[in-house]
């Protein structure tokens, strides 16, 4: 088992990661009745692709000796309704100075494949940009 989600009540959820104890909590958006005091449930969805990006990107920059640190991305999520779904996912990564072009594409290459980004259904639009030299 992963993790174990608990409904607390007031549309949240708390989130427990199994293996390592670490938690976090989600709340419904405030356009959906909620409270809006943390990440929604596809906002966990959004993010993940962002932080599914980097990591991938970081476990390759190791062992092309580059350094990712400081890299970060902006996440923007856009929902559509009837039925109620993400319609569109933006990120933009933002890299650090002093990578070589090659690598630079490698490291694109790699974040394009990223586990999150196979995953998510091919009809939910994904916008991808990286800026290098942040």
């Amino acid at each position: 088992m992963t993790s174990k989600v608990t409904y607390t009540g007031d549309m949240r959820t708390s989130c427990e990661h199994l293996a390592s104890g670490n938690t976090f909590i989600t709340d419904a958006p405030v356009d959906n009745n909620g409270l809006g005091q943390a990440f929604s449930p596809t906002d966990t969805i959004a993010t993940g692709l962002a932080s599914c990006m980097l990591t991938v990107m970081g476990i390759k920059a190791n062992l092309l000796a580059e350094e990712l640190k400081g890299s970060y991305a902006e996440v923007t999520k856009h929902m559509a309704s009837n039925p109620r779904r993400i319609s569109k996912i933006e990120v933009e990564l933002h890299m650090p100075v002093g990578i070589s072009d090659k690598n630079r594409i490698i490291l694109e290459r790699t974040a394009n494949t990223c586990p999150v980004l196979e995953s998510i259904h091919p009809d939910i639009e994904k916008i991808i940009n990286f800026h290098w030299g942040a």
